[in-house]
C-alpha cells in the first residue's frame, strides 16, 4: 500500500475484511502523486468496492458501522445491497452540507431536489384548520376513514381530471402520495415481473424495482441494472424511446411530463405507446404528477388515449400542484377495465393492498385536497404553477443565453440542459463550488443523463433573479 496510506484508520471499518486495489488518478493529481485507492469490504458476505479518497494524504472516514453488540438470527434483504451508494436526493443534500461546511457563510441557492417553496393558499389552509378543530369535538370527530379516500375527493378528482375519459370515482384510490404509490404497485405487482423505465427517468422506479427482487446486480460498465429494459431517451429521438427496439417487459414506467428532462409526449406518442402495450401485454404505469404544467396540446392523461384503461394505471399528486409536498396527498387510478393473464381485476388486488399496507390519506390532507379543486383553490393552484414556470423562462433564458442546448421548461418545472463531455456530478460540484447553486446532476437518473444537469423552478424569485446575474 502507498506510503501515505498507512494513515488510513482502520478503526473507521473495525467489522469489515478490508483489501485494496490501486489504480492511477486522473493526470492533474498523478502530477501530485495521489492514487486512487479501491477498497473491498467483505459485509454481510459480499464483496462491495468502495472508492476511498485522500485528502492531504490522510483517508477521511465517511461512516463508522455501529459496534455490534448482539446479532438476531435474521438476515436482511439481500435486494438491498444491490442498490448504488446513497438514494440520489440524500446525496445531495450531504454534499450540499458539506460545502455549507467549508463555506458557512455562503447562501446557498438550492434548485437541485424538487420541493415547493411558496405558501400554501389560505383557502385551502383555512380548509384544513376547519378540518383538525372539528376533531377536538364530538360532531366532528372522525377515526379511520375509507382506506381507498373519502367520496367526495375522490368524486372531485374523476371530475377534474377525468371528465368525459370514463374514469369514475371508485377506480381512484387517495393517497399519500404518488411516490408511496409506485412502491405499493411494486408489491401488487411481485418480485418476478420484469420493468421498463424510460431513460433517464426519476430514481424511484428503477431503486423500488432492485429493492423488490426484480432485477439482477448493477453492471458497472454499462451503469444499468441487469433485467432492467432501459429506454433511452435523448434530444435526437425528442426523449421519446424507440419502441422498436425495446424488448417486451411486465410493467413499463412512463413519465410524462418527464422528470427530469421535462420533455412531454404527443398524443401521436403515447398512442404508439399505449399500442406497444397492447401488442405485448405489458401494463404502463404512468406518472402525470406534473401534468398541469403543460403548455402545449399533448395529452394531461394516458388515458386521453383510446384504449389505455385496458392497459394502464396512472399515478398522480398534488404535491408539485398545490405546494403539498408535505402534507402529502395523491392518487392513483386503476381502471376497472384492467386485467390479468387470468382475467382477474388488477384493481381488486391493488384494494386488497391498499386496505392491508395503509389506512387512509389522513383526513384533514383530503380536506385541503377537496379545496383545491373548487373553483378558488383551482384558481390558486393555477396562479403558483404558473409562477413556477416563470422561474422556469428564467433559467432557459440565462442557459440559452451562455449558448448551452436547452431542454424542457416549456411542459414542465424542470429544464434540462446537457454540457457535452463533461460529468454530471463533476458539473454539479463546480457550480456549486463557484456560485453556491444546488443543482441535480443527470446521471442520477440513469446513463442516459450523464452529460446533462437538472435545473428545478421551484425556488423564491430572488433565486433565479440571482442565476440572471
Amino acid at each position: 500500500m502507498p506510503n501515505h496510506a498507512t494513515k488510513f484508520p482502520q478503526k473507521c471499518f473495525k467489522n469489515y475484511k478490508i483489501s485494496y486495489t490501486t489504480e492511477t488518478a486522473s493526470p492533474f493529481l498523478k502530477q501530485k502523486g495521489v492514487l486512487n485507492i479501491y477498497l473491498s469490504l467483505f459485509y454481510r458476505g459480499q464483496s462491495v468496492a468502495v472508492p476511498a479518497k485522500t485528502i492531504g494524504g490522510v483517508f477521511k472516514c465517511v461512516a463508522t458501522p455501529e459496534k455490534t453488540e448482539f446479532k438476531t438470527q435474521v438476515s436482511g434483504n439481500a435486494n438491498m445491497g444491490k442498490l448504488q451508494a446513497g438514494y440520489l436526493f440524500p446525496e445531495i443534500a450531504r454534499r450540499r452540507n458539506a460545502h455549507l461546511e467549508k463555506y458557512p457563510d455562503a447562501k446557498i441557492i438550492p434548485l437541485g431536489i424538487g420541493d415547493t417553496t411558496e405558501p400554501i393558499p389560505e383557502y385551502k389552509t383555512s380548509a384544513m384548520a376547519t378540518r383538525a378543530l372539528a376533531m377536538s369535538t364530538l360532531e366532528g370527530y372522525s377515526g379511520y376513514g375509507p382506506e381507498q379516500g373519502e367520496k367526495p375527493l375522490r368524486t372531485a378528482i374523476a371530475r377534474t381530471f377525468y371528465d368525459n375519459l370514463g374514469i369514475e370515482e371508485d377506480d381512484i384510490f387517495v393517497s399519500d402520495g404518488a411516490k408511496c404509490d409506485i412502491s405499493r404497485l411494486q408489491v401488487l405487482f411481485g418480485e418476478d415481473k420484469t420493468i421498463a423505465v424510460q431513460d433517464p427517468s426519476y430514481p424511484a422506479y428503477v431503486d423500488s424495482s432492485v429493492i423488490m427482487g426484480q432485477t439482477g446486480q448493477y453492471q458497472k460498465s454499462v451503469e444499468k441494472f441487469a433485467n432492467i429494459e432501459y429506454m433511452r431517451c435523448t434530444p435526437d429521438n425528442g426523449f421519446f424511446p424507440d419502441l422498436s427496439s425495446t424488448n417486451r417487459t411486465d410493467i413499463i414506467f412512463f413519465c410524462s411530463p418527464n422528470n427530469p428532462t421535462g420533455s412531454a409526449a404527443t398524443r401521436e406518442q403515447l398512442t404508439q405507446l399505449v399500442k406497444f402495450a397492447k401488442d405485448n401485454g405489458s401494463i404502463i404505469v404512468y406518472d402525470s404528477a406534473y401534468a398541469m404544467y403543460m403548455s402545449d396540446d399533448n395529452p394531461r392523461s394516458i388515458f386521453e388515449i383510446p384504449g389505455a384503461k385496458d392497459v394502464a394505471i396512472e399515478t398522480s399528486s398534488f404535491s408539485k400542484y398545490a405546494g403539498f409536498t408535505g402534507v402529502r396527498l395523491g392518487w392513483t387510478v386503476v381502471p376497472k377495465q384492467l386485467h390479468y393473464s387470468d382475467g382477474f381485476q388488477v384493481a381488486k388486488d391493488f384494494n386488497r393492498i391498499v386496505c392491508t399496507c395503509f389506512n387512509g390519506a389522513s383526513t384533514i390532507a383530503q380536506a385541503g385536497g377537496l379545496a383545491c379543486l373548487e373553483p378558488e383553490g383551482l384558481k390558486a393552484m393555477h396562479g403558483v404553477i404558473n409562477f413556477y414556470k416563470e422561474n422556469t423562462n428564467i433559467i432557459m433564458e440565462t442557459f440559452n443565453s451562455l449558448g448551452f442546448n436547452v431542454y424542457g421548461g416549456t411542459n414542465a418545472p424542470y429544464v434540462w440542459v446537457h454540457f457535452p463531455g463533461q460529468s454530471s456530478w463533476d458539473v454539479f460540484a463546480e457550480i456549486l463550488e463557484k456560485t453556491h447553486v444546488v443543482t441535480t446532476p443527470g446521471s442520477g437518473f440513469g446513463p442516459g443523463g450523464e452529460g446533462f444537469i437538472r435545473i428545478g423552478a421551484f425556488g423564491h424569485r430572488e433565486n433565479y433573479t440571482y442565476i440572471e446575474r
